[in-house]
């Protein structure tokens, strides 16, 4: 086992954090969390032609990049690092290893080639309110028909391709439907994050086709949501140490009764702690990411693991960063709330840490 990067995977990280610090500075970010889209189509083109990154983990036979999860995860820590405002979420992680883990061949080349050439943005709905209003599936002879809503599903006011979890005579299944298909209402939902977009999807009676085995869907989303926990506790890394970057940066220069705020004995032990946790939670996600892109047995404990221990220091880099900038830290104008409001927001995203460490005690046995 070797959680460390090769050189070519550090490479890989030169560039991606290059990009990302020329196409997503505070600038961009806050213009594009501003508008109903969310993010900046060019920009996205440019991630699948020059980068190939929504393409990163796809296999060559369906036009990507052939690489693993891990190089994905190192991916997502950059974005995280940057706060990128783009779908990238929603397609490359849960639509794309939705289809992946679907055993639907055809569905697979159909659209993991649009995904990894960035022609298709693609969302999974799963999350409902309650069972009363959730989606289900109804055969009308020619094919199904969806009705019900999803809540809370990433970017899926601007997917071209929305995969969801519905309920059939079979069991739960996974379907597909178009983003503009007759019966699809979409509605923006006012989120904490701004940066990262959320939609409730209704359906009356939306045209759908089917994805894979009907009443596989439990399996299959089971798999992605172990998968999207390994990815987000990824990026929780990348924004965890922005926040400590930043949080130590000011520490040293800013001044206090002569001497950088950094000298005085509280900070420095804030500081190391943030250190610590920042570093336990990225040696959890790498073990995770190196367990998905190995298919390792760990992967359910590694990923509950992951999720809930970068959950908790994400959260605390962004709240402590506030607390060592002090009064700048609590303005509009400063990004240290932008990494507080994902880090929060992220918490809670596919189950809190509190939800994740009870699955994990369940997974071994305690």
């Amino acid at each position: 086992m070797r959680l460390g990067f090769s050189e070519d995977q550090e490479e890989l990280r030169r560039f991606v954090r290059q990009f990302l610090e020329e196409k997503s500075p505070e600038s961009a970010v806050r213009e594009l969390m501003a508008t109903e889209g969310g993010y900046d189509e060019a920009v996205w083109r440019q991630m699948a032609g020059q980068l190939g990154l929504q393409g990163i983990a796809i296999s060559e036979r369906h036009g990507g990049g052939g690489f693993t999860f891990r190089e994905l995860a190192l991916v997502l820590e950059e974005m995280g690092r940057a706060l990128l405002c783009a779908p990238y979420f929603s397609t490359v992680v849960l639509a794309a290893n939705a289809l992946s883990r679907s055993g639907d061949d055809a569905a697979c080349e159909e659209l993991l080639p649009a995904i990894a050439s960035g022609d298709c943005i693609a969302t999974l709905a799963f999350e409902e309110d309650d069972e009363a209003h959730g989606a289900v599936a109804v055969a009308d002879g020619t094919g199904w028909r969806l009705r019900g809503e999803k809540s809370y599903v990433l970017d899926g006011h601007v997917a071209d391709v929305v995969l969801v979890a519905a309920r059939s005579p079979q069991g739960l299944g996974l379907f597909r439907c178009s983003g503009d298909a007759e019966g699809l209402g979409r509605e923006l939902l006012p989120t904490l994050d701004l940066t990262r977009k959320q939609a409730r999807l209704s359906f009356a009676g939306t045209p759908a086709v089917a994805v894979g085995r009907l009443g596989n869907g439990a399996a299959v989303l089971d798999g992605v949501l172990q998968l999207a926990a390994v990815a987000l506790a990824a990026e929780q890394v990348g924004g965890a140490q922005r926040c400590l970057d930043t949080a130590v940066a000011y520490a040293k220069e800013r001044m206090q009764f002569g001497r950088p705020i950094g000298s005085f004995q509280a900070i420095k032990h804030r500081c190391a702690d943030l250190l610590l946790e920042t570093e336990t939670a990225r040696s959890a996600a790498y073990y995770a990411a190196w367990c998905a892109a190995t298919g390792d047995e760990d992967l359910p404990v590694a990923a509950a693991m992951a999720k809930a221990q970068c959950s908790d220091a994400y959260y605390r880099a962004a709240a402590e960063n506030i607390q060592i900038l002090g009064g700048i830290g609590f303005t509009w104008e400063h990004p240290a709330h932008l990494y507080f409001k994902r880090a929060k927001a992220s918490q809670l995203m596919f189950g809190d840490p509190a939800h994740h460490r009870a699955r994990l005690a369940d997974l071994v046995g305690l």
